[in-house]
């Protein structure tokens, strides 16, 4: 009882050390270079506006005017484009954590993630954005996000990125949330050997939009994350490549989408498993309110590359997510509810996971955000509290 309590007095110790940073004039690089807030962009960051999804959507580039003057440089050559100031920008994750029935209960997650990012034009249409995770669960992941963006290609709605990202990042982007519980089936693989999921990988990603409010989206990848080099040089490790696809349809304040994933993987053993995924998703969007859904199912036939047979089985995930806005261009507080479900017909490579998660946000400044969340682990029969801050400069 003792110990518990000094676990819980912690823990308040830490939620007012947070509460009252004194971070004031810090701003984000892409604020910082045109003059304005990040709320013209974000929500709650890193959530997103609907403007903050154009100016990214449009290489890093205002999207309803001119880029302003004064934020390149003139060096007498029409042929570069110099951006004033290299755009630098930091994002700090601390938490401290409480899990019951484990057998540690009480964390201090101080930092849990050190981001360096930096994006912006190369010239009129071409952007770039990279970011190295200096810190993320203790350890230096590097490169995550890196990619040369080309937009409007021969002034059609062609868009064409190239470099490191995630394959989700069409359905609902996991660097977006505002929970610190994760969308579970997209990081999910089957068991310890298959490398395939979907996070990130390396390759080219092709959108197009249609008059009618359709976006296409079409993606090639390597299916091998992002592991380093071998010995000869390349990143894939067979000759496969993956295909991502997916059909998005707007109705008003609906978006309705599909997409299928396909690929193969071949093991050291010279045994093959092809995968395919596909599932549909759906946002409905209003300024107090957003609802997320995402139904993905996963079928290999041979994820344990064994010899002598077929080996197929299938996988299922769900996200349910609700965002509440309560004030539109004026709250300070934002609750998620998300709801998590993975389940397999081989739970020995895959172990069901199912929660229920309830968060809070407050920003306490525009680039200083604190949040609550309880967890509660269906499977597990667990409940996880966390509380902490996000801060961006």
């Amino acid at each position: 009882m003792f110990r518990k309590s000094v676990g819980i007095i912690a823990i308040l110790l830490f939620v007012i050390a947070v509460v009252s940073p004194t971070v004031s004039k810090a701003i984000p690089a892409f604020a910082r270079k045109y003059g304005f807030s990040c709320s013209t962009c974000h929500v709650a960051a890193p959530k997103l506006k609907d403007y903050g999804d154009e100016f990214a959507g449009n290489a890093f580039q205002l999207p309803d005017e001119d880029e302003p003057v004064r934020a390149f440089r003139d060096v007498g050559d029409d042929h570069l484009l110099l951006q004033r100031d290299f755009p630098l920008a930091m994002r700090f994750d601390l938490f401290a954590r409480y899990q019951s029935e484990e057998d540690v209960n009480y964390d201090f997650q101080t930092p849990w993630g050190v981001k360096i990012l930096s994006g912006g034009n190369i010239a009129k249409d071409i952007g770039y954005y990279i970011y190295f995770y200096m810190s993320e669960h203790g350890e230096i992941a590097g490169i995550e996000d890196a990619y040369i963006h080309f937009n409007n290609i021969g002034g059609t709605e062609l868009d064409l990125m190239f470099g490191q990202f995630q394959i989700c990042d069409p359905l609902f982007k996991r660097e977006l949330r505002l929970t610190y519980e994760d969308y579970q089936v997209y990081k999910t693989k089957v068991g310890d050997i298959s490398s395939a999921n979907l996070t990130y990988d390396r390759g080219i990603i092709a959108t197009y939009s249609l008059p009618t409010g359709t976006d296409l989206t079409l993606e090639v990848v390597n299916g091998r994350g992002l592991d380093e080099a071998g010995d000869n040089g390349m990143f894939d490790g067979d000759n496969f490549k993956n295909v991502f696809g997916k059909v998005s349809q707007s109705f008003s304040i609906v978006s309705l989408g599909m997409f299928g994933y396909s690929g193969k993987e071949k093991h050291t053993n010279g045994q093959e498993n092809a995968f395919v995924y596909f599932g549909p998703n759906i946002n409905v969007g209003t300024e107090r309110i957003e609802l997320n859904g995402q139904y993905v199912r996963r079928n290999d036939d041979n994820p344990e590359f064994k010899t002598g047979g077929i080996n197929d089985f299938t996988t299922e995930g769900y996200i349910g997510e609700i965002v509440i806005n309560p004030f539109p261009d004026k709250s300070r507080l934002f609750g998620v509810l998300l709801y998590n479900k993975v389940t397999s017909d081989n739970a020995v490579f895959v172990q069901d996971y199912e929660t229920m998660t309830g968060n809070i946000s407050y920003l306490y400044r525009t680039n200083v955000r604190m949040l609550a969340e309880l967890t509660y682990d269906i499977e597990m029969e667990e409940s996880r509290l966390t509380i902490g801050t996000m801060v961006g400069f």
